[in-house]
């Protein structure tokens, strides 16, 4: 087997590659993409098997394809943990390499879990969705502006047909009134747009029964229920609730030492959209469930609105991580969770009368 440790860049690639049959090794610089294509096809044209370990990169995508088509193993190595192991204060791209390669041979990369092709490309659509709705809040805001500096302050009015009329009747200045005929053009194209995502959104959901039961916790949209099935992917890779929020990022930054302990705001490892999504989402779950409602309050007043809406945030995201790694829906969590927890047990583990 060719064994090979690779230093992704956009633009070219340097690896250190050995080969366990013979022991032969060596060093290239690869040029995207024609010369790394040509490199790996011809390894593949001389049947040889292949294993290729990177650190785990953006704009990379052409490169994992290329090597699936060709039955390589791609190993893809945590990039927080790969910068952590580097002991020697010089780095370059061939120290770089070598290092992923000795990693390889010694059996010590440290390989992340990487989500299926369709996984990804479900992933897109709700990025594309969340970036629309951006955009649209942007131009709606930017109306709203326009309206207010002609005394009409509507708020959510405007966007009625009568708020709609009322903001193209002003008589504006020619480039002010060039501005709310262009944004009006975006946010009637945006619309529509934004209508057809989220009925897809919605399809992708009937498909999945784990996005579904997750619906049925109150404040879970489709959106939410599906950006949590797809980000999480399999709910056995974590052993408790602890370590979800922790890969969400909604866990405080910890400097410890000795007797002292500080913790700051959140670390925001995790993945930012479900990070949102599950903040927007724990708010409606509040308003809706009388102990939830009760619980952000009293967090309200010991530790502000923002902390609380984190906590709430974490939460759900807890709850929703033990109803998709027990595929229960609401009803049966509310009757068999972590509600009933044993004094002693830890916090985000079920009880042993639920395992």
């Amino acid at each position: 087997m060719l064994i090979i440790g690779c230093d992704y860049h956009p633009a070219f690639e340097q690896i250190a590659y050995v080969d366990t049959a013979t022991g032969d090794c060596g060093e290239r610089r690869l040029e995207h993409r024609e010369e790394a294509e040509k490199f790996y096809r011809d390894l593949a044209a001389q049947g040889m098997k292949v294993r290729v370990g990177m650190e785990a990169s953006g704009h990379a995508r052409w490169f994992e394809r290329l090597l699936a088509e060709l039955n390589f193993e791609l190993w893809i190595g945590d990039a927080t943990v790969i910068h952590a192991k580097r002991v020697r204060k010089q780095k370059t791209d061939r120290l770089d390499a070598q290092l992923i390669l000795g990693w390889l041979l010694k059996d010590d990369f440290p390989q992340i879990w990487v989500p299926s092709w369709e996984n990804r490309d479900l992933r897109q659509l709700l990025w594309h969705r969340h970036r629309m709705v951006q955009a649209r809040t942007r131009i709606m805001n930017q109306l709203q502006a326009v309206a207010i500096n002609e005394g009409l302050r509507s708020k959510k009015r405007l966007w009625r047909e009568s708020g709609r009329e009322q903001l193209e009747a002003f008589r504006l200045a020619p480039w002010a009134s060039r501005r709310r005929e262009d944004l009006l053009k975006l946010l009637d194209g945006l619309n529509p747009m934004i209508a057809e995502l989220t009925q897809a959104i919605q399809q992708e959901v009937e498909k999945c029964p784990a996005a579904q039961r997750l619906r049925t916790h109150p404040g879970v949209g489709p959106l939410t229920a599906l950006a949590f099935v797809l980000i999480i992917g399999k709910a056995d890779r974590f052993q408790c609730g602890k370590q979800i929020a922790s890969y969400l990022g909604l866990v405080p930054l910890e400097d410890s030492s000795g007797n002292r302990r500080r913790l700051g705001h959140i670390t925001k490892q995790g993945n930012s959209l479900l990070r949102f999504l599950l903040v927007e989402a724990a708010q409606v779950t509040t308003r809706s469930l009388p102990e939830w409602r009760s619980h952000y309050v009293h967090l309200t007043m010991r530790r502000g609105r923002k902390i609380a809406k984190v906590a709430m945030a974490r939460k759900l995201a807890v709850r929703l991580y033990w109803m998709m790694r027990k595929e229960w829906d609401f009803g049966t969590l509310t009757k068999f969770g972590s509600q009933g927890r044993k004094p002693g047990s830890h916090a985000g583990e079920p009880t042993a009368s639920t395992r």
